[in-house]
């Protein structure tokens, strides 16, 4: 038996607040990436980790508040929570392993595709291991051509936000990128949703409807607070608006050393703040200094 399906129960509200939940999530995610490029070596690794938890946290909560909205009208749907949070992990790590190997290796080239690809394939997974816990009398089945859209959306989205992260500095110009990511996260959910369609079992089934908030709201609390205080670290990070460092680094001049530049930028180590370089008096040949 045919199943009738409903992705928009709450008309409007729930694709509103999934792209909302996708934007915040990659402006978070892509500001923390830029942030890592500005930063020691020994640094960057934290900086990554926590855009990648942003987005994926982000790209994770979409998705459930998008099916907040989902129905199947002949039976009732629940959700398997180890399985719902392991898409949660999964998504993390593949966005991180695709952060990481920009984040170290650049956002051109071959390092660009790869981890675009990566990061890519991971939203991808998640939405459809999320669409595996889900459990109801009946059967998910998918059109592969619309499902093979879906994951190219999703890499060419991933892809295309990390050349942003890497390329772009300015603060507009990475809202921007982040909207359109926000955007194209989204049409991958809705087109992943395009592509399916349900069989039921052939025994009798009861009147369905959308599990709702009281069934996903308590299980998006996590997630929801992680952005939250992803978000306070950015708004209080002092070069992360700007995305660049706020004077130009010194690093170059002679006493001042690099590493004390690179952990304290927009100013000058305390060593050399109030006092010029000591210069060695040069010796040519046989010669002498002067004495003063």
């Amino acid at each position: 038996m045919q199943g009738t399906v409903d992705g928009f129960s709450y008309g409007a509200v729930t694709p509103l607040v999934a792209y909302v939940m996708a934007c915040l999530g990659s402006a978070l995610g892509l500001r923390c990436t830029t942030r890592s490029l500005l930063v020691t070596h020994s640094r960057r690794p934290a900086w990554l980790a926590l855009g990648a938890a942003a987005i994926g946290s982000g790209i994770w909560t979409m998705h459930f508040v998008a099916m907040m909205g989902f129905t199947i009208r002949q039976t009732s749907i629940h959700y398997d929570k180890p399985i719902t949070y392991a898409s949660l992990a999964l998504a993390i790590v593949m966005v991180g392993i695709g952060i990481f190997i920009v984040g170290y290796r650049g956002a051109s080239g071959t390092a660009l595709f790869t981890g675009g690809t990566i990061t890519g394939l991971g939203v991808a997974s998640m939405h459809y291991l999320g669409m595996a816990g889900m459990h109801f009398s009946g059967r998910f089945t998918y059109n592969t051509l619309t499902v093979a859209a879906s994951v190219v959306i999703a890499v060419v989205a991933a892809t295309a936000a990390l050349w942003a992260a890497g390329r772009v500095r300015g603060f507009l110009w990475s809202v921007g990128a982040s909207l359109v990511m926000g955007l194209a996260v989204s049409g991958m959910h809705y087109t992943g949703m395009a592509a399916l369609s349900v069989r039921l079992d052939g025994a009798s089934h009861t009147a369905g409807g959308s599990p709702g908030a009281s069934v996903l709201a308590p299980m998006l609390i996590g997630p929801l607070a992680f952005l939250l205080l992803a978000g306070v670290v950015v708004i209080f990070d002092p070069l992360m608006v700007g995305g660049r460092p706020a004077r130009t680094s010194v690093e170059h001049k002679p006493g001042v050393p690099a590493a004390a530049v690179a952990a304290h930028p927009g100013r000058r180590p305390a060593l050399h703040e109030d006092r010029e370089p000591v210069r060695r008096p040069e010796h040519h040949g046989s010669r002498t200094p002067q004495n003063r």
